[in-house]
């Protein structure tokens, strides 16, 4: 890594980002970082070179969720997915219920707070495909209202 600039033990966090499988692209990683869309211990980080070495915890707000993800390792290269989970520990919370069973409505004994809703959004069956658009903008909005 010398050869970059890098010291040992940190790297880049777009390159950390790109080799761990966070982001698709290195260029995403920058835009994400320079979006203001990366914490680095609670630190806000807009400058994609900012350096992150073992034991850094990383808050990254992707699409319609959080991550937080607790560095182990920097990158050597952008290998396969399994490589590239031995990078970080997933410290985020798990979206899906710890019994395995997975409610496009949300949990059950919440249709008796639902009175100031107009509808739920339509439960669909299982293995009946994926939620059309409308659908998926219904259970995010039906989502957000119960935080």
């Amino acid at each position: 890594m010398s050869d970059t600039g890098e010291t040992a033990g940190t790297q880049r966090i777009d390159k950390w980002l790109w080799y761990a499988r966070v982001v698709k692209s290195r260029s995403l990683a920058q835009k994400l970082v320079g979006g203001g869309h990366v914490r680095v211990n609670r630190d806000k980080v807009t400058a994609p070179a900012k350096p992150v070495r073992p034991g850094d915890v990383l808050t990254i707000a992707l699409g319609r969720g959080v991550r937080v993800l607790k560095v182990i390792a920097p990158g050597t290269r952008r290998g396969p997915a399994p490589e590239a989970q031995t990078l970080y520990e997933d410290l985020s919370q798990p979206s899906a219920p710890a019994d395995g069973k997975v409610s496009a409505a949300g949990p059950a004994s919440e249709p008796e707070a639902a009175g100031d809703r107009a509808a739920p959004p339509p439960r669909r069956a299982p293995g009946a495909g994926r939620p059309t658009k409308r659908e998926r903008r219904d259970l995010d909005r039906f989502r957000k209202s119960g935080d």
